[in-house]
């Protein structure tokens, strides 16, 4: 692939005044701008016995001047950085991220330490070396990884894979009998340091592993795994399973309490909403009865009404004095069919016959 523009005018530059040991010079003050080149990965990183090294060409440091300026493409910054890196997890891949950026132009190499360092200096591990190795290899800042890495960095290691820089955070790393490893790196002025990552650690996952050991065993008893392979005894396994069939009872009736808490609920508030309606038809019941039947209601106004009416009806109005008068006959006698004489009556009543010997009955009376 062709560099950028700015790196041509660059590499023109140099060629015109003159270079450094590495390639890299002081351009009227400002340093040269060098695009940093992202490559797709297809396979994972090398092993360095696996790379080929020139070693016609002499091992010149270059300075951190220099390597903040930007080198040619042909002659990166050599950044190395070793680890356990047990368990890898975002913490390990975040400080592998920070060390491949340090610089404009950097090749990035990482050294694992093996099984044997590891547990003599720091103890023992979950990942053997192999897997460590083969984590490493698949993160995509790494570009080559070293095997069987020294815990300590000697000035022939780093000659032999031409290292310019160290990686490691800041914080002394006590081991091997030293306050320190790093602290003859940082006096030669070839450390480079990085951040952690706090809250993630390989000793917090293990943390984690033995505080909620139960948990993790009955996980993978479900999955599969026999108790000799996970070192359960035979109570223990009994025990997890008993746990295991208690915990999903107690899901079944968990699951029947949401159910039922949830048909409550729909109930309440169908409860609500029917009380609501009742109140409302309610209202309205009543106010329709007091606008028929209240005091100054529709049924008392017709009652006037029909009082009214009836009374209209039952005295009419007196004809007008004016008006002429007919005589009217004499009402006729009431008498007893059959006879010509009037009814006997008892001895009380004689006299009152006497004085009422006829019924007459007028005309006014008829009507």
């Amino acid at each position: 692939m062709e560099p950028p523009t700015s790196s041509r005018l660059n590499s023109r530059k140099r060629r015109k005044d003159g270079s450094g040991s590495n390639g890299a010079t002081e351009l009227d003050g400002v340093p040269p701008k060098m695009s940093r080149r992202s490559f797709g990965l297809r396979e994972p990183a090398p092993f360095s016995d696996e790379v080929e090294i020139d070693y016609s060409k002499p091992y010149i440091r270059v300075t951190y001047e220099e390597a903040m300026r930007g080198t040619p493409l042909d002659r990166p910054v050599r950044v190395y950085a070793d680890g356990i890196f047990d368990l890898f997890h975002s913490g390990h891949a975040r400080a592998l991220m920070q060390a491949k950026n340090l610089f404009p132009n950097t090749y990035l190499i990482v050294g694992v330490c093996s099984d044997e360092l590891t547990h003599n200096f720091k103890g023992f591990t979950v990942m053997n070396e192999n897997e460590r190795y083969d984590a490493v290899q698949h993160c995509r800042y790494v570009d080559e990884v070293v095997r069987n890495a020294p815990w300590t960095l000697t000035p022939e290691f780093l000659a032999e894979h031409r290292i310019d820089f160290v990686a490691h955070d800041d914080i002394p790393y006590s081991s091997a009998g030293s306050d320190d490893v790093y602290k003859h790196i940082k006096e030669a002025g070839m450390f480079a340091p990085t951040q952690r990552t706090e809250g993630i650690s390989t000793s917090d996952i293990i943390t984690r592993i033995v505080r909620d050991y139960d948990v993790y065993a009955r996980r993978n008893l479900q999955r599969g795994y026999t108790a000799k392979e996970l070192n359960v005894s035979f109570i223990n396994e009994k025990k997890y399973h008993l746990q295991e069939r208690v915990d999903k009872v107690k899901k079944r009736v968990k699951d029947v309490e949401e159910k039922s808490k949830e048909f409550v609920q729909k109930v309440e508030e169908k409860s609500i909403d029917l009380i609501q309606k009742w109140e409302e038809k309610s209202r309205e019941f009543i106010g329709n009865f007091l606008e028929m039947f209240g005091p100054e209601g529709a049924l008392k106004h017709m009652l006037k009404e029909g009082k009214g009416r009836m009374l209209q009806a039952i005295s009419p109005k007196q004809s007008p004095s004016s008006s002429p008068t007919h005589d009217r006959s004499p009402s006729p006698s009431f008498r007893w069919p059959f006879s010509t004489k009037t009814p006997p009556s008892s001895p009380a009543n004689r006299s009152r016959n006497e004085s009422a010997v006829t019924y007459d009955i007028s005309e006014d009376e008829e009507d």
